[in-house]
């Protein structure tokens, strides 16, 4: 089965309607995880464990659908 990457990280929201951070350089980052279900299960705990500060989020970011499989190099790679 290919693996694909996955972010989990969150941060408190400047308003809880929006998803616009209050601090990015405060920005908790999880980690990188092999596959969806494991990224899942990372942030719904951290999403569980702020349940209580209604301004706390946590995304789930699809690292492997920022790279365009289509070309021989992606655009940062062709910066490098």
């Amino acid at each position: 089965m290919e693996k694909r990457l996955h972010l989990v990280f969150g941060g408190e929201l400047v308003d809880p309607t929006k998803n616009v951070f209050k601090d990015v350089d405060d920005l908790h980052i999880v980690g990188i995880f092999p596959d969806y279900d494991a990224a899942y299960n990372a942030w719904k705990a951290e999403a569980q464990r702020t349940v209580d500060n209604a301004h706390m989020r946590y995304y789930i970011a699809h690292l492997h659908r920022l790279r365009n499989e289509g070309t021989e190099a992606s655009a940062t790679e062709e910066l490098g």
